[in-house]
């Protein structure tokens, strides 16, 4: 199979370019594709294909920007000239940019391969239905907020042509399927990118260091972590160091300068700016608990997946998807009130003064990170891919539905 995968990917800071490395680094081990065509934006730095020594090969297509309004031909042309066997799309609804026209021009694409006849997975990390457009910084116009949604409706009809569209929460299949009455939606959990050897959940030397990931300003707000583990140390002697690691989400620009100047006061308070993939491990490594200071979700959480692979304990919000993670995947964690440091608080401490508590979260977080490695969902997704050659080919296959039972991430 020669597979195109359409991502965002590093050194880009476009959203879901960690999501896209990873699924290139897992397809390429996969024995029934001998090629991945990445057709990726473009970027000053080279492509992170350090691991290319490894399985088949990768022919990279720079071919897009974020925010452009050629996106559509110029991958459209790619994917002409490429000619690839199947098409995964790794979309967002804001893959494409955060201005309205280019935003939707790209997901025109999934029905353009459609009409082409290639066979096409679009993976859907979230649907509109479950944003909140004011929190996730879009808008907060009401007016807005309903326009949004009807186009976002036509938008995700549009995503819908694929021959499958992946989802990563069962929730977004019953609205997909009810809503829409879409027949061809498939439920392949997220995964875990990496699988380490078990860690001996030992913390460092040195102050508790208590960590929040990613891109920061929308509806993650890092001042509730910072002022709850000011609370601690009020409360305790406990030595902590908080550890800011990530950036700005695209949408707030000068977020995390602007907070670092307001709490340049506050003992160790680290910002780690943009974390490289080779120094991801250390980041979590040393963490002695992992923080998801959100306000509301956007789909299924990478940074929960991953510091399940590193075997930490976190604490969570208790809102959305984050709580269908849990009770879906096996993941647990300390649940706050997202609207109340003092709960924020709360949940932290518990976390970092009964130490087998810790160690306990920890474990059954790497069991539970280890049950859906990304070696397992890029294999579900060539399942797919074949199921639906067959079908073109008009040879026997199984249907949707009997295919997905035998995919079950828990068998």
């Amino acid at each position: 199979m020669k597979l195109a995968i359409v991502t965002a990917y590093p050194p880009s800071k476009v959203t879901l370019t960690e999501y896209g490395y990873h699924l290139v680094k897992h397809f390429r081990l996969q024995q029934e594709v001998g090629e991945i065509i990445l057709i990726t934006d473009r970027t000053k730095g080279e492509k992170d294909l350090s691991f290319e020594e490894e399985g088949c090969k990768i022919t990279v297509k720079e071919c897009w920007n974020f925010n452009s309004y050629t996106n559509f031909p110029n991958i459209a042309r790619t994917l002409l000239e490429t000619q690839p066997d199947a098409v995964l799309f790794n979309l967002q609804f804001l893959k494409f940019g955060d201005k309205k026209i280019p935003a939707a021009l790209g997901l025109f694409l999934p029905l353009f391969c459609k009409l082409r006849g290639i066979p096409t997975i679009s993976l859907l990390h979230n649907i509109l239905e479950q944003v909140d457009l004011d929190n996730a910084g879009i808008t907060k116009s009401k007016f807005l907020q309903r326009l949004y949604s009807y186009i976002g409706t036509s938008l995700t009809r549009l995503i819908l042509a694929s021959d499958v569209v992946a989802v990563t929460i069962s929730k977004y299949v019953d609205i997909l399927e009810k809503k829409y009455r879409a027949k061809n939606v498939a439920l392949i959990p997220h995964g875990s990118f990496e699988t380490p050897p078990e860690p001996d959940y030992s913390l460092p030397n040195g102050p508790k260091q208590v960590m929040a990931f990613g891109k920061f300003g929308t509806y993650k707000k890092v001042e509730i972590l910072i002022d709850a583990v000011e609370q601690i140390r009020e409360r305790t002697q406990e030595n902590i160091e908080i550890v800011i690691a990530g950036t700005d989400s695209p949408n707030t620009p000068g977020y995390l300068a602007t907070v670092q100047e307001r709490y340049k006061t506050v003992p160790q308070l680290r910002f780690t700016g943009y974390v490289a993939e080779e120094d991801v491990p250390t980041i979590f490594g040393e963490s002695a608990v992992v923080v998801f200071p959100y306000t509301s979700t956007t789909g299924s959480s990478g940074v929960l997946h991953q510091a399940g692979s590193y075997g930490k304990a976190v604490a969570l919000p208790d809102l959305g998807d984050l709580s269908v993670l849990v009770q879906e995947e096996g993941y647990q964690g300390e649940f706050f009130d997202p609207e109340s440091s003092v709960s924020l608080a709360d949940a932290i401490q518990n976390i970092l003064i009964q130490d087998a508590y810790r160690v306990h979260l920890a474990r059954t977080n790497y069991k539970a990170s280890c049950s859906l490695p990304m070696s397992a969902i890029t294999k579900t997704y060539v399942d797919y891919f074949e199921a639906i050659a067959h079908q073109k080919s008009k040879t026997p296959f199984k249907e949707f539905t009997a295919l997905q039972n035998q995919l079950e991430p828990n068998e």
